[in-house]
């Protein structure tokens, strides 16, 4: 579990985080949604150790981000696995190589070990003859799938996602979203995604945390969502005539 104390992070004047409350639980899909410019790409940065905070504290299973060592802090890193918005792929090098690199990094195992955990996550991902291809070779939905299987070679406790759909066709993205809950569900990871697309929310949010001009406004789950009476979540959520008759469905089947 991710546990979020009061945090406050500010760039200059400008006041970004202002005094979030929040937990992500262990072996669920947890999303950040809002607004562009609701603070939710600052929040994730803090939770990954990329942005330093004025205030609050982030703990990883009791652990305190801020008062680790720096040893202690890349023993957390080595825990954490991340899918990038553009996959984040290196060009130069194989699929394989892309998979292999966090094990090259973070491990001392003998090239046949990591070899081997190589195929083992390419072959979760569907990937199993993708091994020899590069980047430039591979589609929007395969640079994902690639991306996913390099977060997750080094059995992470905690698993990013920043806008894993982004640019993928609708389809694709249903595929992802599974894949990751798959992945979350079979290996009992502590996943959190930052999202705006609304189909992942109605898919896969077991915890949603919709934040707001610096804000938490709100936090419950996809089924939640739909009986909130909040209207900051309502007007962000259901902006789309598509969802505002999901809705209704859901209310009218769920009296």
């Amino acid at each position: 579990m991710i546990e979020v104390k009061d945090l406050h992070k500010s760039f200059g004047e400008a006041h970004i985080l202002k005094g979030i409350t929040t937990s992500f639980e262990k072996g669920k899909t947890n999303l950040i949604i809002g607004q562009s410019g609701s603070g939710k790409t600052v929040f994730l940065k803090c939770l990954l150790g990329l942005f330093e905070y004025e205030e609050g504290s982030i703990s990883y299973d009791g652990k305190i981000f801020s008062a680790l060592s720096a040893d202690e802090k890349r023993e957390l890193r080595a825990e954490i696995g991340m899918v990038f918005q553009g996959s984040a792929l290196f060009d130069s090098m194989t699929i394989a190589e892309n998979v292999m690199f966090p094990l090259r990094m973070f491990t001392k195992q003998s090239k046949s070990e990591m070899e081997d955990r190589v195929n083992v996550v390419l072959n979760r991902v569907n990937l199993e003859n993708a091994h020899k291809k590069m980047p430039s070779e591979a589609s929007g939905g395969m640079q994902k799938r690639v991306a996913i299987a390099r977060a997750i070679v080094n059995n992470p406790k905690y698993l990013f996602c920043d806008e894993p759909n982004s640019g993928l066709d609708p389809k694709t993205a249903i595929v992802i979203d599974n894949l990751i809950q798959e992945i979350t569900d079979e290996f009992n990871i502590t996943t959190v995604i930052n999202s705006h697309d609304m189909n992942s929310v109605m898919e896969i949010g077991e915890k949603i945390v919709f934040l707001k001009d610096g804000l938490k406004a709100w936090e419950g789950s996809k089924e939640t969502i739909f009986r909130t009476d909040n209207e900051a979540v309502t007007n962000f959520v259901y902006s789309s005539e598509l969802f505002k008759k999901v809705r209704k469905m859901y209310l009218e089947e769920n009296q």
